[in-house]
């Protein structure tokens, strides 16, 4: 796996398990990476509980990803799936201790409206963990000084959301492809494996997403992103 080692990141995204972040904002980490920032994913759980596949092969997918994209940093936390609310301080806890580690100027994370319970529920921690990393007094687990991130922004997985922004990915359109292509256990029906959600046209649904998102910003392309508080317009004009 890429770097584990905390460094300054300008872009930090978590989802619940691996390929979450690259299917709601895989485009603008790779577009970022290429214009020279330092990008990272966090992945709460290892998905073990994944109907296709194994973790190990999982893992070896999220390799394949981060190549595409090009991070800069990547951390797969081993939080149980399905149970991340089992214990959410101790989430809480550990996403403060990276952000403080990895000092982003902008946080991701994924929309809280989402047919799975863990996307959601990823969201909410991330957006705890966010405001009590900025606050001097709170400790976490390791007692690192204090981080405020400059944003926090959702991403979308499942579904289709009014988003408040868009980012142009046409340019990179075909990594983003690629990386979420690399988790062929998820979206492709193998010898023994079951149909899912993701096994009927999933990739092609997010594709059609970006396009939508794109038209409606008269792009190609586009993913599409919820803020936490309004966008600030420097000038009109």
């Amino acid at each position: 796996m890429v770097n584990k080692t905390p460094i300054s990141l300008d872009l930090l995204a978590f989802g619940a398990h691996p390929d979450d972040v690259e299917i709601g904002m895989g485009g603008t980490l790779c577009l970022y990476a290429r214009k020279g920032y330092k990008v990272g994913i966090v992945d709460l759980t290892k998905a073990e509980l994944s109907s296709n596949g194994t973790v190990e092969r999982r893992q070896k997918e999220a390799r394949e990803a981060t190549k595409a994209i090009g991070l800069a940093y990547r951390e797969c936390l081993d939080f149980p799936d399905r149970g991340l609310m089992q214990d959410p301080q101790a989430v809480i806890n550990t996403i403060v201790d990276i952000i403080r580690s990895t000092k982003p100027k902008l946080v991701f994370a994924p929309f809280e409206q989402d047919r799975h319970p863990d996307h959601g529920h990823c969201g909410t921690l991330v957006k705890e963990a966010v405001f009590s990393a900025g606050v001097e007094k709170y400790k976490g687990n390791k007692g690192c000084s204090r981080h405020r991130a400059d944003d926090l922004y959702f991403y979308f997985i499942n579904g289709f959301h009014k988003p408040d922004f868009l980012v142009d990915i046409t340019s990179v359109q075909e990594e983003k492809m690629k990386a979420l292509k690399s988790y062929r256990s998820q979206f492709v029906i193998e010898e023994g494996g079951i149909e899912t959600p993701l096994t009927n046209g999933y990739i092609e649904t997010v594709e059609s997403r970006d396009r939508l998102f794109g038209k409606e910003g008269g792009l190609t392309f586009a993913e599409g992103f919820r803020t936490s508080k309004p966008l600030v317009v420097k000038s009109l004009l």
